[in-house]
């Protein structure tokens, strides 16, 4: 097992990470943003050469009726006790501020633990640089992930939340790494549609043209264009939470000659919307799928975008049939974004599955 991850030395102030206290209003978030009920702090770790940014909450368990917790020493008798851990993994073109509206609707005592992916958020996408070489792997981040639990949880398996591309990886992790893993709630992690492997030669040739061409993402005019992108993206997002999610999912493009605001642009690597070179081996996931010892709940949206129409057929059906523990729960009024869409519910699921 690899050491556990350290805290980094403090550095000087002028080499510090950007603040991420970006949601109170001000020139880091858009008027009337979202407030949350649970602050986070930010921590860095060096993970596989790479600076790791991950986002801590520690919630407080909330009484039925009062808000209050149990009276006496039996309160400090909890209090004493360090709560359980949650790691949460976001999606593709996301960041671990995502998880804040579940994070506030959480009842119990919980340490929730979320990293920027490699190349989103406040992580590097290679060493010392914000951005990546060429493109990303996608064993990468199983490699991270392995790494970071060295790190929090070297000792105990962990509860993962995971959404999206994060489901995706922590559903192969929890394969891949059954003894490290105590459950998985998998937020719309399908994996995706079978690749044809007639198709790798154009594949490889549009990998390698994209590389000749350098890479970008459009620009925004302010945070209030975020914001109103997020919206547009998902309709059932209310406006108080995209400009919160906006001061999170964008920066100034030159904060130093743009002390107002001025531009603003994702924070994420262009890289990541290369194609990926390597086709979807719809086998090899499932041979990771079938090896997973623990309970896994599966959280779908009853509303599916075009995109993730393909897991309504049967032969989608057959591949859950590998999973050995699967609760599946279907959640209404929602899209891919469920836990944007529907924090309360997923909130309520995630506590109910891990206090079985």
């Amino acid at each position: 097992m690899a050491a556990p991850i350290q805290n980094e030395p403090q550095e000087a102030p002028a080499a510090a990470a950007p603040s991420v206290a970006i949601a109170s209003g001000g020139s880091g978030a858009t008027p009337h943003a979202y407030r949350p009920r649970v602050d986070d702090t930010s921590r860095y770790v060096t993970v596989r050469g790479l600076r790791y940014h991950l986002r801590v909450w520690e919630t407080q368990a909330r009484g039925t009726l009062s808000g209050e917790g149990p009276p006496g020493g039996e309160q400090a008798g909890r209090e004493a006790t360090p709560p359980p851990t949650l790691v949460m993994l976001h999606g593709w073109m996301d960041v671990s501020a995502s998880f804040q509206f579940v994070v506030d609707a959480l009842q119990g005592r919980w340490r929730v633990v979320a990293p920027d992916w490699r190349g989103f958020g406040l992580t590097e996408g290679s060493p010392g640089k914000e951005r990546a070489v060429d493109s990303y792997a996608f064993a990468d981040y199983l490699g991270d992930l392995d790494a970071l639990l060295d790190g929090l949880c070297p000792d105990e398996p962990v509860r993962l939340v995971a959404h999206s591309m994060g489901g995706n990886v922590a559903m192969l992790y929890a394969g891949i790494r059954p003894q490290r893993v105590a459950g998985v709630v998998n937020l719309e992690g399908f994996g995706l549609p079978e690749t044809d492997p007639a198709k790798a030669v154009g594949r490889y040739r549009r990998w390698l043209d994209e590389l000749k061409e350098p890479s970008s993402l459009r620009p925004f005019s302010s945070l209030e264009e975020v914001a109103a992108r997020l919206m547009k993206t998902n309709p059932r997002l209310p406006r108080d939470k995209a400009g919160f999610l906006a001061g999170h999912w964008a920066r100034p493009v030159d904060a130093a000659r743009h002390p107002g605001g001025g531009p603003w642009s994702l924070r994420a690597d262009p890289a990541h919307k290369r194609i990926n070179p390597v086709p979807y081996r719809v086998d090899e996931a499932l041979s990771c799928w079938a090896a997973i010892e623990a309970p896994v709940l599966w959280v779908a949206s009853r509303d599916r975008d075009s995109f993730h129409e393909f897991t309504r057929a049967a032969t989608y059906r057959r591949r859950l049939a590998v999973i050995r523990r699967l609760r599946e729960v279907e959640i209404a009024d929602a899209g891919h974004m469920v836990h944007h869409d529907q924090p309360a519910v997923i909130g309520r699921l995630i506590e109910d599955f891990f206090s079985r």
